[in-house]
């Protein structure tokens, strides 16, 4: 992308949160399998094909780890979950994207090719699994407020989640949709 282009999809990880769950150490600092927990999302955002990619983070060790081609989008410790949605999407809107995909970063079963499935989704999309409707999603500039509003509190997209039909829903595989939020999970 060029300095003057207008990126088509801006990708944006969702890093920001205190993993109060997990114990002291930052979650997504932890090297779950190998690696930092964190850049299996990461690394899915990039796979996406995505023509401009930020994180939204807190802590500094998080943005520390966050691949040479991401943005940082700094907020302060203890925001609520909707802090972190709303940063995503006036990011999308102050560099004029059109489609703005949304990752966890405490969901390493995500695959560059499951978010480009996603994409492939015709408007604004999410995921869906045994039921439960969930992150990662796809938002339509023209979507972009009416999600951003909905955000309250530690709900973030949830009230936009459930505004969506059956047929703007991807579903994932268990293994897909896993968020590791206990330490007991990471193993």
């Amino acid at each position: 992308m060029t300095a003057n282009s207008v990126p088509k999809t801006v990708g944006v990880l969702l890093a920001a949160g205190l993993s109060r769950r997990f114990g002291p150490e930052n979650k997504l600092t932890f090297a779950w399998q190998g690696q930092p927990l964190m850049s299996y999302a990461a690394d899915a955002l990039i796979g996406a094909g995505c023509d401009s990619l930020a994180a939204v983070v807190s802590d500094p060790d998080v943005a520390a780890l966050l691949p040479a081609d991401f943005t940082a989008i700094a907020l302060p410790t203890g925001l609520p979950m909707a802090s972190s949605f709303v940063a995503a999407v006036d990011h999308a809107v102050a560099l004029g994207g059109q489609r703005l995909l949304i990752c966890l970063g405490d969901m390493p079963g995500i695959s560059g090719a499951r978010l480009r499935e996603l994409l492939a989704t015709p408007g604004s999309a999410a995921c869906t699994c045994e039921g439960a409707r969930m992150p990662p999603m796809v938002l339509e500039a023209a979507d972009f407020s009416r999600a951003r509003a909905s955000a309250k509190g530690d709900r973030g997209a949830r009230v936009f989640l459930q505004s969506l039909s059956p047929q703007q829903l991807l579903p994932l595989e268990a293994s897909e949709a896993v968020d590791i939020d206990l330490r007991p999970d990471s193993n």
